[in-house]
C-alpha cells in the first residue's frame, strides 16, 4: 500500500477517478461550453490560470450572490474561495451593487477626480494610519507603482522579498531561494533579463538573513505580506516584525506591506491589528467589492520624498499609473464597500465562522490521526500537510501536495463546496453559515473515511 501524508494513495486515486466521471456526467452544459471555448480562448479559458481548478473541464458560472455560486447546470455551491479574496465580503454586496448601478449612468471614467476619491483616501488614512494615497486597477499594479516610488525616493535600485512570496504579476518578485542563492522563478514566462540583478530573496522569519541582505545599503524597499498567504499560510514568529522593522529602518530601506490577502485580519489589516508601521501599504482585490480597484498609501515623510522626486524629474510619463485608475465607478464602489460592507460587525461574524471551521478541521484531523496542521488568519484559515505550521516559504512549499489537493477539492466541489484551487485556503464571508461549515466538515470526513491509511 502506497501512502503519503497519512493517505492511502491507491484508494484516493480510485475515488478521484469516480469523482471525475461524476463531474463530467452531471455538468453537460459546462462541458459543452468548455468545448466551445477551445476555439477562441487560449487554454480554453479567459485567463490561463482559470485552468488550474481541480476539474476535468472548466466549471461555468451562471450567477453568484453572498456566499453562494450557481453553475450553468444549476448546481449550487457554498463558496469558501470567494474569488480568491476578490469577493471576501460576499458576491455583489448590495451597497456596492447599488452604487455601481447609480454611478454607471453618471459617467464611468473621465480621468478627472471626484469627491468619492477624497472620501476613500480619508477613510483609508483612518484605517491604515498612512495619510497619503494613490489608486490603481489591481494590487499587481499598486505593488509595481509603489516599488517605482520607493526606488525614486531612495535612489536605490534593489528590492527584497521573501521566498515563496506572491505579489501579483510584478516581474521583480519572481525570485526563489535555491541552495542559499537567489534564482529567477522557473515558471516565469517570457522574461528577458535576470530579475536577480535587482531583486533579493530571503526566508520569512529569518532575522539574520534579513540583516545580511540589507547590510550594503542598496535595497530600496522590503516588499512583504505581514503573514505569507500564497504558498500556504506562514505566520510571523512572535516578535519577528518588531525586530524586522528595526533592521529595515536601520539600513535605510523602506517597508512596503501588501495587505491584499491579510485584510482578512480586520478593517485595517494585519498591520493595524498588530501595530506595524509600514512606509507604504498596498490593498487590492476586495477593496471595491469585486470591481477591479486597488490603493497604495504613503507615510507623510515618504510622500514628501516621492513628490520631490517627481518634481525634480524631467517632464513626461513617469511609468506610474493607468488611464482607468481611480475611475468614477471604482471610487464609488470603494466608498460603498468601505462605508457599509467592510465593517467591524461583518468582521466579527467572519472571525467567528472561521474560528469554528478551524476548530472543526483540527478535530477532524485528530480523529484520523493525520499529521496535518490548521492555521487561522482572521477570516481565513488553511490546512497544510505538515505536523507543525511552516515558518517559511521553503517549509510551506515542502508541505504542498498537488495530487492530494486536487482529490480533496474535486470531492468537495462535487458535493457543493468550493475552496480555493491553488492551495487549501478557506475564506469565510459574512454570508457563510454554521451549516456551510458543518457540511464541509462532514464531506471532508467522508473523504477521509474512504482514503485514510
Amino acid at each position: 500500500m502506497a501512502t503519503r501524508h497519512g493517505i492511502d494513495l491507491d484508494k484516493a486515486r480510485a475515488l478521484h477517478a469516480r469523482e471525475t466521471a461524476d463531474f463530467l456526467a452531471s455538468r453537460p452544459r459546462s462541458l459543452s461550453l468548455a468545448q466551445r471555448a477551445d476555439e477562441h480562448l487560449l487554454f480554453g479559458v479567459p485567463l490561463h490560470w482559470m485552468d488550474d481548478w481541480p476539474t476535468p473541464a472548466s466549471l461555468y458560472l451562471a450567477e453568484a450572490c453572498g456566499a453562494r455560486l450557481t453553475d450553468v447546470d444549476g448546481h449550487v455551491y457554498a463558496d469558501f474561495c470567494l474569488g480568491d479574496t476578490g469577493a471576501m465580503f460576499g458576491h455583489s454586496p448590495a451597497p456596492v451593487a447599488e452604487a455601481i448601478a447609480r454611478e454607471s449612468a453618471r459617467g464611468m471614467t473621465a480621468m478627472l477626480p471626484g469627491e468619492d476619491a477624497l472620501w476613500v483616501a480619508g477613510e483609508l488614512a483612518r484605517r491604515f494610519g498612512l495619510p497619503v494615497w494613490q489608486f490603481a486597477l489591481s494590487a499587481s499594479d499598486a505593488n509595481r507603482f509603489a516599488i517605482r516610488w520607493a526606488r525614486a525616493a531612495t535612489g536605490r535600485d534593489a528590492l527584497l522579498v521573501f521566498n515563496g512570496c506572491y505579489h501579483g504579476t510584478v516581474d521583480d518578485v519572481f525570485v526563489d531561494l535555491v541552495d542559499g542563492a537567489a534564482v529567477p522563478r522557473a515558471s516565469l514566462l517570457g522574461q528577458v533579463y535576470d530579475v536577480t540583478e535587482h531583486s533579493r530573496v530571503v526566508e520569512f522569519n529569518d532575522l539574520a538573513a534579513l540583516e545580511s541582505a540589507l547590510a550594503d545599503g542598496c535595497v530600496a524597499c522590503v516588499l512583504a505580506e505581514p503573514a505569507m498567504t500564497n504558498i500556504g499560510m506562514v505566520l510571523p514568529d512572535p516578535g519577528y516584525w518588531e525586530q524586522a522593522q528595526d533592521i529595515i529602518r536601520r539600513h535605510g530601506s523602506l517597508l512596503l506591506l501588501d495587505e491584499t490577502h491579510t485584510i482578512s485580519c480586520g478593517p485595517g489589516g494585519y498591520g493595524a491589528a498588530h501595530g506595524l508601521r509600514p512606509d507604504m501599504l498596498v490593498l487590492g482585490k476586495p477593496l471595491a467589492g469585486g470591481l477591479p480597484a486597488a490603493a497604495y498609501g504613503f507615510s507623510a515623510e515618504l510622500a514628501a520624498r516621492a513628490q520631490q522626486a517627481k518634481r525634480a524629474a524631467p517632464p513626461g510619463h513617469s511609468g506610474i499609473g493607468t488611464t482607468l485608475s481611480a475611475s468614477r465607478l471604482a471610487c464609488a464602489a470603494m466608498r460603498a464597500n468601505l462605508a457599509e460592507v467592510m465593517t467591524e460587525d461583518n468582521y466579527r461574524i467572519m472571525f467567528e465562522r472561521a474560528g469554528q471551521l478551524a476548530k472543526g478541521l483540527r478535530e477532524l484531523f485528530a480523529r484520523f490521526a493525520l499529521p496535518w496542521c490548521v492555521t487561522q488568519l482572521g477570516a481565513r484559515c488553511e490546512f497544510q500537510f505538515a505536523a507543525k505550521p511552516p515558518r517559511n516559504g521553503s517549509e510551506a512549499g515542502a508541505a504542498q501536495d498537488e495530487e492530494l489537493e486536487r482529490c480533496i477539492h474535486l470531492y468537495l466541489l462535487n458535493r457543493g463546496l468550493l475552496i480555493t484551487p491553488f492551495h487549501n485556503m478557506l475564506l469565510l464571508s459574512p454570508h457563510a453559515t454554521e451549516g456551510d461549515a458543518r457540511r464541509l466538515l462532514e464531506a471532508f470526513g467522508e473523504w477521509l473515511e474512504g482514503v485514510a491509511a
